[in-house]
């Protein structure tokens, strides 16, 4: 049963745009209090981003939601998470498919999340200790890449572990932009405009985009 907290932050993101009926249960399903010191378990069912140590922060849940929802997920999607911070992020992505692979730069951060999942008996992810931008090529190609952090450019490493047809999600300048990056069959990549407007060609060979913090890319 759904408690009133929970309930709440739900409707809450419907009303924000959250569609992904999916998505939702697995929020839902996912203990946030689990992922947080208890000194904040009481904030844990708000729309609001966290302290976790280390000067790192879960992201709200809204972000979360949002980001999951935009890689199109299937049962059978293999996921590639950069920046597995807490593990609640991981946790989510979890229930929704088949295998999750996360890779955390921050030691500390990456035992407590695989702790966290272990007794949470999330049995199909697997995390290691690393440089995200260098992805996890002996894991590769991947359904689905969300990185949980804005990075310069896009990574190369990380768009050549995608599969065909697979999405790549990351944040761009502030919390509420993203790009989805889309490689079609044929290697093909395009990135989509707020709105959806238009889909440009950026060429494969290409080292990386700068996103710069005007840049204003949406799903």
């Amino acid at each position: 049963m759904v408690s009133g907290r929970v309930q709440a932050l739900l409707e809450q993101l419907r009303a924000q745009g959250i569609r992904d009926e999916q998505v939702l249960n697995a929020l839902a399903a996912v203990p946030r209090e689990k992922f947080i010191d208890e000194a904040f378990e009481h904030k844990a069912w708000e729309n609001i981003a966290l302290p976790i140590g280390q000067g790192q922060t879960i992201s709200q849940p809204y972000m979360v939601a949002r980001m999951t929802e935009l890689l199109e997920l299937t049962p059978q999607s293999r996921v590639l998470e950069i920046g597995t911070g807490s593990g609640y992020q991981t946790a989510i992505l979890a229930h929704l498919v088949h295998h999750v692979c996360s890779v955390e730069r921050i030691k500390g951060l990456q035992w407590q999340a695989r702790r966290r999942l272990k007794q949470l008996d999330l049995h199909n992810v697997s995390t290691r200790h690393g440089d995200g931008w260098q992805g996890w090529q002996a894991r590769a190609p991947f359904d689905a890449i969300i990185v949980t952090a804005a990075p310069p450019e896009i990574p190369t490493a990380l768009m050549a572990q995608l599969d065909e047809g697979g999405i790549l999600v990351l944040p761009v300048g502030d919390e509420q932009q993203f790009l989805k990056r889309v490689a079609s069959p044929g290697r093909r990549i395009y990135y989509r405009y707020r709105g959806g407007r238009s889909l440009r060609p950026v060429s494969q060979g290409r080292a990386g985009l700068v996103c710069s913090a005007n840049s204003h890319y949406y799903a």
